[in-house]
C-alpha cells in the first residue's frame, strides 16, 4: 500500500519518529518495511519454529507453532489493515514480531520463568514475554556491526509493546510514556493485538479437535462455531472431519474479520478520527461489536476450561514448569554451567541473562539441557 492510498488516520512512514541509531533510508523500500524484514531474518523469528503455542512441539508436526501462529496473525491483521487504509507492512511487522520474546513452553514456560525470577532474584524485575519481545529487537539480536538488536522504527517497536505496567513504562523512556500518559498506540499495533486473539482462539479449536482432547459436539456448546457448524452441515451435508472443521473456522475468521472492521469503520466516524494524532487521543478504536465481543469471549472461556486446563494439557505445563524452574536455579546458583558468554559478576544483571538465555531455547533445546544437568 502505497502512501497515497493510506487513510489520513494510518501511521504514514513520511511521519516515522525514526530509529534509536540514524541510518540512512533505502530507496526501494519504506522503514516499515525495512522492519518487517529485519524481523523475518532474525535468529529469534527462526526459533519460533521449535516454541510451543499450545502443544510441545515434538507431540506432533500438524499442530501450531508460535511461527505458524505468528504467520496467521500476520494475514489475519493484514487483511483487516487493507479493509482499513491502514499501512500493512508496518501491521505485519508487529504482528511477525508480537511472540519473539515468548519461552519454550508457552505461557506455562512464561510462568515458571516469572516465578523462579521473583523467588530467587527478587530485585532483577521478574519476566513478562512482552516486554522480553521488545529486549529482543532492542538488544538480544547480533546482525549489525554499529548496534545491537535490529533498531526497528518506533512504531514498531511501539505495537511490539502491546502492554506494559508503569514501574516498567518509567523505565523504559519514550517507548513506555503512552502508558504513563494513558495514550493508545497507533491503528496498526490495536489491530495486531485483535488479530493475535483471533488467530490463537479459532486455530486452537483446529488443534483441539485434531488432538482430540476436545469434540465438536462440546464445540457446539459455544453459540459462534455452533452457528457456522450448522451452516456448513445445511450446505454440505456429507462433508466430514478435517474438511468440515476447516469449513467452519474459515467462516468463523471470516465473520470476526467483518464484524471487526465494520464496527471499527462506525469508531473511526463517531469519534471524527481524521489523523494519528486523533487516533493516540482517542479510546480503544478497534472493537467487535457488543455481540461478537460476547460470542469471542464465550469462545476464549471454552477454551480455557476444555482445551488449557484439560489435564493432559496440564501435565505437560507442569513438565515445563519443572524444566524452565531447574534450569533456572541450577544456573544461578552456579553461573559456571552457563556458556561463557552468559556469565556476569552483578546479581541481578546475572538472573537477567539467565532470563535471556532459557527464554532464547526452543522447546527442544530446553529439553537437552534439562538432560544434561539432570540425567545420567
Amino acid at each position: 500500500m502505497t502512501a497515497t492510498t493510506l487513510a489520513s488516520y494510518a501511521t504514514h512512514p513520511a511521519s516515522s519518529r525514526g530509529r534509536q541509531h540514524a541510518e540512512a533510508a533505502d530507496p526501494a523500500r519504506d522503514p516499515f518495511q525495512r522492519d518487517r524484514d529485519r524481523i523475518i531474518h532474525s535468529a529469534a523469528f527462526r526459533r519460533l519454529e521449535y516454541k510451543t503455542q499450545v502443544f510441545v512441539n515434538h507431540e506432533g508436526d500438524l499442530f501450531r507453532t508460535r511461527l505458524t501462529h505468528s504467520l496467521e496473525v500476520a494475514q489475519i491483521a493484514r487483511a483487516v489493515a487493507r479493509n482499513l487504509g491502514l499501512h500493512e507492512d508496518l501491521t505485519e511487522a508487529i504482528s511477525l514480531a508480537h511472540d519473539l520474546g515468548h519461552t519454550p513452553f508457552g505461557h506455562a514456560g512464561q510462568d515458571a520463568l516469572h516465578s523462579s525470577m521473583q523467588q530467587l532474584c527478587p530485585n532483577a524485575g521478574g519476566f513478562e514475554h512482552n516486554l522480553q519481545s521488545l529486549r529482543v529487537v532492542d538488544e538480544l539480536e547480533e546482525r549489525y556491526a554499529l548496534f545491537n538488536g535490529l533498531n526497528l522504527t518506533f512504531e514498531t517497536r511501539e505495537g511490539i509493546l502491546k502492554h506494559c505496567s508503569l514501574s516498567h513504562a518509567r523505565q523504559l523512556g519514550e517507548i513506555g510514556q503512552r502508558f504513563l500518559d494513558r495514550k493508545r498506540p497507533g491503528l496498526e499495533a490495536q489491530l495486531a493485538n485483535l488479530a493475535d486473539e483471533i488467530a490463537y482462539n479459532n486455530h486452537d479449536i483446529d488443534d483441539g479437535l485434531r488432538s482430540g482432547l476436545i469434540t465438536i459436539e462440546q464445540m457446539r456448546q459455544v453459540r459462534l462455531f455452533a452457528t457456522y457448524h450448522d451452516e456448513v452441515s445445511r450446505l454440505f451435508p456429507e462433508v466430514q472431519g478435517r474438511r468440515l472443521i476447516a469449513e467452519i473456522i474459515r467462516r468463523m475468521i471470516n465473520a470476526l474479520i467483518v464484524d471487526l472492521t465494520e464496527t471499527t469503520r462506525g469508531q473511526l466516524q463517531a469519534h471524527r478520527i481524521r489523523t494519528r494524532e486523533d487516533v493516540i487521543e482517542a479510546p480503544s478504536l478497534l472493537l467487535f461489536s457488543a455481540p461478537m465481543r460476547e460470542q469471542a469471549d464465550e469462545l476464549k472461556s471454552f477454551l480455557m476450561h476444555n482445551l488449557y486446563r484439560h489435564y493432559k494439557v496440564m501435565r505437560m505445563a507442569n513438565k515445563a514448569s519443572t524444566i524452565v524452574q531447574s534450569l533456572f536455579k541450577a544456573f544461578i546458583d552456579d553461573p559456571r554451567l552457563l556458556p561463557a558468554g552468559y556469565r556476569s559478576n552483578d546479581e541481578q544483571r546475572q538472573a537477567r541473562v539467565i532470563a535471556d538465555y532459557i527464554a532464547g531455547m526452543t522447546d527442544r533445546y530446553a529439553i537437552k539441557e534439562y538432560k544434561r544437568l539432570f540425567v545420567v
